[in-house]
């Protein structure tokens, strides 16, 4: 049984939903890297059917007994502190398996509150201690969640071996209070709406730094701004108010506008016509912030939507069978949109539906933030006070997570030095998984360091979203290297993930995007000051194939003067129409190093797709391939001189 204490209800709950959070990002984000390894649909797909185990509840007539929601906890707990040292066939069974613990818990437990006065304030505090821990670990993880990689799940076993804890202590096992005068409420509505937000804290706000990728926004103005309005609300929710129907709905109607709104401006409409590439994506400026404002300033609105139709839920006391018909059709739902929110990266793989998600990104946003609308109540909510130990270990939590912000993102050193060379490096980095199939920033991270290259041009590294585990490895990396870095297109276009990490501070970066008839593809494009020297900088992951009209277009952003360097995965090989058309502009640096295309170390790669490319003048005086399992694709380096 779950304490009985408002302070230790809140934070066991909250912790709980914090470890359904990591089980279920790590459940979408392994069963998205068989179809990454396999660029289809795989057969492990089926293993999304763990979440839809409150179906299960309709064979019963009785609710679960408190033994049984004990043992759901436990198979919860073990599988968010196993799982993720397991390689990925066993973290995505193990976390599905979590996944589906949760997902017959939440619904169970809300059925059996003894107290359903007190379920706004519990369950309320409970999202509070969730998105804030969540939002602290991913920050100081760099994007990943610290408590659950290396060292750091330390962290999650103290977490987890505190709430066992507090499971094992007795509570008096008084029946539940009498409900015949509650009030009823709609319990498929309610089911909808609890499933409406979480959906909205697993797309975003658990993992705040996903909104710098949605916006090309500084992560510390986002941290920041999401510490403060998180804060706030703590201070508003510690002095307990009340709040009228017609400002909560405005409220959350304001949220669900702006984070659609959010999406939606960031986006780029991609014209059909080939002759409209290359094409630039649009500037932003401090109106388009407007809505991103908006929505962090508003996030905590659903701390206490949460709170309210868990009240809701369990005041209406619902039949088993009633129960697991109305949670189990808000699990199907709450698959679907998350099937969705992938599909809008990946719709180019998926037969027939796929293209009706290409550039739907906000619209997914929108349908959540509408469903949870619709289902919310429409009563006066009084918001009792929460616990001082509660508010005031939130806030700390919250100083936390800005304070980290600012010190891990602030801008690195520029070397001392004037170079006369610079050594540059290409790598598809496979979304940060390894030949395999494994997560393996570690591995990847080590051979960057290997190299310390001055320039590194990242492909496939778009992780900063469900699909990805809501990683960030181009934060991750950068932090860890010291080095300035741009993300090159906004993640809500659904494109290919390419970023530029940079010694030196990087000037006039912007986006272009070329014309595809399946997965969108962009360039990044940059200016790199080397003392008086400006060397322009281009990386860019061309689609399967490297299609000809792709490598056309690249070829007409380069400049008409001055050092080129141009590197990524260009997807075709030597003896191809597109690498003949591109030397008759730059150069080949592996060639230009090694003419015979054989390196000392034996190494001949004459059927490479990852190229360095120089502009004419430009020397080279080393290049390598480093053929490492870290990745499915090597990495090239080469240095250069002017």
């Amino acid at each position: 049984m779950l304490a009985e204490r408002p302070t230790g209800r809140i934070i066991v709950t909250g912790i709980l939903l914090l470890f359904f959070l990591q089980v279920l990002a790590d459940f979408i984000e392994h069963i998205y890297v068989f179809g990454l390894l396999g660029t289809s649909i795989p057969p492990e797909i089926v293993a999304v059917l763990f979440v839809l185990a409150p179906f299960l509840l309709l064979l019963r007539r009785r609710p679960l007994s408190p033994r049984q929601l004990m043992v759901l906890l436990a198979v919860l707990l073990l599988a968010r502190l196993i799982e993720p040292n397991l390689a990925t066939p066993g973290r995505m069974l193990l976390s599905g398996v979590g996944v589906a613990a949760f997902m017959l818990w939440l619904p169970s437990q809300l059925q059996t509150e003894r107290a359903p006065e007190n379920a706004m304030r519990i369950w309320g505090g409970s999202v509070m201690v969730a998105v804030l821990l969540s939002a602290c670990f991913r920050t100081l993880g760099s994007g990943l969640d610290v408590s659950t990689v290396g060292w750091g799940q330390v962290v999650g076993w103290a977490l987890a071996l505190w709430v066992a804890w507090n499971l094992s202590r007795p509570v008096p096992s008084t029946p539940p209070e009498d409900t015949s005068s509650a009030t009823g409420g709609n319990v498929l509505a309610a089911s909808m709406g609890l499933v409406a937000v979480l959906l909205l804290l697993y797309f975003v706000f658990s993992a705040p730094h996903v909104l710098a990728r949605w916006t090309g926004t500084d992560y510390r103005q986002i941290i920041l701004l999401f510490g403060i309005s998180w804060g706030l609300g703590l201070i508003g929710w510690a002095r307990g108010t009340t709040l009228r129907q017609s400002h909560l709905l405005l409220g959350n109607a304001l949220l669900v506008g702006a984070l659609a709104l959010t999406a939606f401006v960031h986006q780029t409409t991609f014209p059909p016509a080939s002759q409209a590439y290359p094409l630039f994506a649009a500037t932003t400026g401090w109106l388009h912030a407007i809505p991103l404002l908006l929505s962090i300033a508003l996030s905590p609105l659903l701390a206490i939507d949460f709170g309210l139709l868990a009240q809701t839920l369990s005041a209406a006391k619902p039949t088993s069978a009633r129960l697991g018909l109305s949670f189990g059709l808000a699990s199907l739902v709450f698959l679907f949109m998350i099937l969705a929110n992938v599909f809008t990266t990946v719709y180019d793989y998926i037969p027939i539906i796929g293209p009706w998600f290409r550039d739907q990104f906000w619209l997914v946003h929108l349908i959540v933030g509408l469903l949870l609308l619709i289902t919310l109540p429409r009563r006066t909510v009084h918001l009792a006070a929460l616990p001082p130990g509660v508010a005031a270990g939130l806030l700390g939590v919250a100083l936390l997570t800005m304070g980290g912000g600012l010190i891990l993102n602030a801008p690195p050193q520029e070397p001392a030095t004037v170079a006369t060379s610079l050594t540059v490096q290409t790598y598809n980095i496979q979304q940060g998984y390894s030949a395999a199939g494994e997560r393996n920033f570690g591995g990847q991270l080590h051979v960057l360091r290997q190299i310390d290259a001055d320039l590194i041009g990242l492909q496939e590294s778009d992780n900063a979203r469900v699909a990805g585990g809501n990683a960030d490895v181009v934060r991750s990396f950068a932090n860890a290297l010291h080095r300035y870095s741009y993300y090159g297109p906004k993640t809500v276009t659904g494109t290919f993930g390419i970023a530029l990490l940079s010694k030196y501070p990087i000037l006039n970066p912007r986006t272009a995007f070329l014309y595809s008839q399946g997965e969108q593809v962009a360039v990044i494009l940059a200016d790199i000051q080397v003392g008086e020297q400006i060397v322009h900088v281009y990386v860019t992951h061309l689609g399967n194939g490297g299609p000809l009209v792709q490598q056309q277009q690249f070829l007409q952003l380069l400049p008409s003067q001055g050092p080129v360097i141009a590197m990524g995965d260009f997807n075709f090989r030597p003896n191809g129409p597109q690498y003949e058309l591109t030397t008759q502009v730059l150069q080949d640096s592996w060639t230009r190093q090694w003419p015979d295309w054989q390196d000392a170390q034996g190494h001949r790669p004459t059927r490479k797709i990852d190229h360095i490319w120089i502009s004419p003048g430009m020397r080279v005086t080393d290049a390598q391939w480093i053929d490492s399992p870290a990745s499915d694709h090597p990495s090239v380096t080469a240095t250069v001189a002017w």
